[in-house]
């Protein structure tokens, strides 16, 4: 196997003990802040000393490029983008706080993910619609590397996908902004420039995620499960990680890390490119 190591300002110096730990073969550098170490041997203490250095690492097996991928399906908030934008959008009701607790106890699996959004939406009741333009307008950023990413995924033919427990409102925008293929998401109910406290339609939770993804993947002619990526950070991104091959955290809560065949706790999102160079 090759092990992939990645960091921020990250030097052959400061790889020396993994390269000696791991038994490298040989050490190839495909981007700044990234090496391949090739023809490793795992080690127990790999994970510890890599934690202690702030290294992202992860064993790729040689023959898995980025070519060999179809889809890319990535989710919303706090993966694609730098906010949880229904926090942000509670702000303007007063209720940041309040609602931000909830998501947070979401995201970690302690409660369920329907009847917690059903209820963070009916607290924004008489909101003004403007909200949601402000947020986009003036928070939404997108986390680093994610525009480096999205085209290398374009540049070797990939469809990319958003799939988001989020909204629409965002999403939309989103899939426009960067070109992606598909955008899925709940839509909030807005009548004369208020919020409702209502959603329209079935709400996407995290079996709706996985059922898309397999939706679009027959769609487009996917093959097998390896053949797809899956990218989130919280529990509502469980069920979705068992529906590809290739399973990614980024910055994930820890009830989803144990299912996230790699992780990214340091380096941004341009990392996915570099495991599989």
């Amino acid at each position: 196997m090759n092990l992939i190591l990645q960091g921020l300002a990250l030097t052959r110096r400061d790889i020396e003990p993994i390269v000696r730990l791991t038994a490298a073969q040989r050490v190839e550098t495909p981007a700044p802040n990234a090496f391949k170490l090739l023809d490793t041997q795992p080690h127990a203490s790999l994970e510890a000393l890599c934690s202690q250095k702030k290294i992202d690492f992860g064993f790729v097996p040689p023959t898995l490029k980025l070519a060999n991928f179809k889809l890319v399906a990535m989710d919303m908030d706090s993966t694609l983008i730098n906010i949880e934008s229904l926090d942000e959008v509670a702000a303007y009701a007063g209720l940041k706080q309040e609602i931000a607790a909830m998501t947070e106890q979401s995201m970690n699996g302690a409660v369920d993910f329907g009847e917690s959004l059903r209820h963070r939406v009916a607290l924004l009741k008489g909101l003004d619609a403007s909200a949601l333009t402000r947020v986009y307008d003036e928070l939404v950023e997108l986390n680093p590397g994610a525009e480096k990413m999205i085209a290398a995924l374009k540049a070797h033919d990939i469809k990319t996908m958003l799939v988001s427990g989020g909204f629409s409102f965002f999403t939309e925008r989103l899939k426009q902004r960067l070109g992606l293929d598909f955008a899925f998401a709940n839509e909030l109910e807005i009548i004369d420039g208020k919020l409702t406290g209502n959603m329209l339609g079935p709400i996407l939770g995290p079996a709706e995620k996985a059922e898309k993804i397999r939706t679009v993947s027959a769609q487009i002619g996917v093959e097998h499960a390896e053949q797809m990526i899956a990218i989130g950070d919280g529990a509502n991104d469980r069920v979705m990680f068992d529906a590809v091959g290739v399973s990614i955290g980024y910055r994930p809560k820890n009830i989803l890390r144990r299912h996230a065949r790699y992780c990214l706790d340091y380096v941004g999102l341009g990392g996915v490119v570099h495991l599989f160079s």
